[in-house]
């Protein structure tokens, strides 16, 4: 039966779980202060006092979450060609979204979502940086229903065809699906240097925090000194450094395997669907003339087991910063370089080849150097000679920096470079981690040229190229040789009949 969508309509009744869940959340993140003091002091609350205060809770957070639930509506106003929702509780407001620049609608499903059997619709639009409208709870056909008549009226360049099939499930088979064991794959390989540091940090603060226990409750002999002595210390670092190992490489797996399970790129007609994740399962639809960055990125040990992952930026809107749309960017882990290969065949119509190279100045080692090894050191002696002196505990871990830091550098520089040829621009960066960006010229909105009055006499400059999802980047190379591109490319762009998206 076809929806009409001319007529306000509310979400299912039974969402009103989703919208208690979501302000319950809240409220535990306003209140979270007075929660840990009811925790820890338990056994002298009032129980009389503390189930009251459950219940006046509770009771305001099924109101509120139920009034959201009355007060959102939506509907298509089908004579100016926009889509309308109303939302708000005190404070209502009116949203109107021309069906034109709506970029993207993905239907996702949430755990609780999945309990209660709805979905969640987000509508991205060409003018913010986050999801416009995000109806958390309708029934997985009025999902479909309401994805294909927003695209319909968005994508005229789509036929009536093309847009049912791209919101159709994917009942077709396959055109790539992720396995368990290249998940399982990419889980022990990707990730595992910002998730080591991050539990680095972590296992200092719990040490630190002993010590200000220690400190605090005026114990002037630890009581653990006398059993100290180098070689425990030792084997405690060694220790402490392999338990951060194992947990890095759990809490990677765990992460990969939750988000990405059973992901499932569906070709249909023009677009790709993808659908994937364990607990939350996500639906999006790629579009080959809205991709406009693509990224390849591998490291020695996914070399070897043959994968890689893919991030893809398609068309956003222009008020995003470069991170924001790299954190947006669509991510496919743990693909073959055979699976790599058709995607980019059918994303970019072509497989890119690697054509002329422009390498960086040996000056980008001293750059580096400056950034990631002397500063980081001087400031490191100085804090801990004038100002915090118990930071001169750690200097046992400042050799294995700069030697870290010193390979990263090296490798930095010899994986930096620039390929270029008449269909392609493949920049190439990355020290363990090695991407590979690409990008075809007739996507170039502009183009920055940079050249300070020190590089001058070395010839050296440094150009960013930006387009609808992301700014690229390649510095300290032939000033010559990158103003001669950036001609080329300029001609390209003015020259070419392709279209950016």
């Amino acid at each position: 039966m076809e929806n009409n969508f001319s007529q306000p309509q509310r979400q299912s009744l039974i969402g009103v779980v989703v919208m208690f869940a979501d302000t319950l959340q809240g409220a535990v993140r306003a209140l979270w202060p007075i929660l840990v003091v009811w925790i820890f002091k338990f056994d002298e609350i009032n129980k009389l006092y503390l189930t009251l205060g459950g219940v006046a809770v509770f009771t305001g957070v099924s109101v509120i979450a139920y009034l959201k639930y009355l007060n959102f509506t939506f509907f298509l106003d089908e004579g100016n060609e926009e889509f309308i929702i109303n939302k708000g509780i005190f404070n209502k407001s009116k949203i109107a979204i021309p069906l034109d620049k709506i970029q993207q609608v993905n239907i996702n499903q949430s755990l609780i979502q999945k309990f209660i059997g709805v979905h969640a619709l987000e509508v991205d639009t060409a003018g913010s940086g986050k999801k416009e409208v995000a109806i958390k709870a309708i029934t997985h056909d009025l999902a479909i229903s309401l994805k294909k008549r927003l695209l319909e009226g968005g994508i005229k360049q789509q036929s009536e065809d093309e847009i049912t099939d791209s919101v159709t499930e994917d009942e077709k088979h396959a055109f790539i699906q992720i396995s368990l064991l290249s998940l399982l794959k990419t889980g022990i390989t990707s990730n595992y240097t910002r998730s080591f540091a991050l539990l680095l940090a972590f296992f200092i603060t719990i040490f630190q925090y002993i010590e200000d226990f220690i400190q605090a409750a005026e114990i002037e002999d630890d009581p653990l000194d006398e059993y100290l002595n180098a070689e425990i210390i030792l084997k405690f670092i060694v220790f402490i450094v392999v338990a951060i190992m194992v947990l890095t490489l759990l809490v990677n797996l765990s992460r990969t395997i939750i988000k990405y399970f059973n992901f499932r790129i569906t070709r249909q007609n023009n677009s790709l669907l993808l659908s994937y994740g364990l607990l939350n399962t996500k639906n999006t639809i790629i579009r080959p003339e809205k991709v406009q960055i693509v990224t390849v990125g591998r490291n020695y040990f996914q070399k070897k087991l043959d994968i890689l992952d893919i991030r893809i930026r398609q068309a956003s809107n222009h008020e995003a910063n470069d991170q924001d749309q790299k954190k947006s960017a669509i991510e496919i882990p743990g693909c073959s370089e055979a699976e790599k290969d058709a995607l980019m065949q059918f994303l970019l119509e072509n497989i890119p080849q690697r054509g002329v190279v422009l390498r960086p100045n040996i000056r980008k080692i001293v750059m580096d150097a400056m950034g990631f090894l002397i500063i980081p050191v001087t400031l490191y002696l100085i804090v801990a000679n004038y100002i915090f002196p118990t930071l001169y505990e750690y200097i046992i871990f400042l050799p294995l920096y700069i030697i870290f830091a010193c390979v990263l550098i090296y490798f930095a520089y010899r994986n930096s470079r620039l390929f270029v040829n008449d269909e392609f621009i493949v920049k190439q960066s990355g020290a363990w981690d090695v991407n590979k960006d690409y990008i075809a010229p007739h996507k170039i909105q502009s183009v920055s040229v940079t050249q300070y009055f020190w590089h001058k006499g070395s010839d050296i400059g440094m150009m960013t190229l930006y387009t609808a999802g992301g700014s690229l980047s390649f510095g300290l190379a032939d000033y010559t040789q990158i103003r001669q591109h950036i001609n080329y490319w300029l001609y390209q762009v003015e020259t070419t009949n392709k279209n950016w998206m």
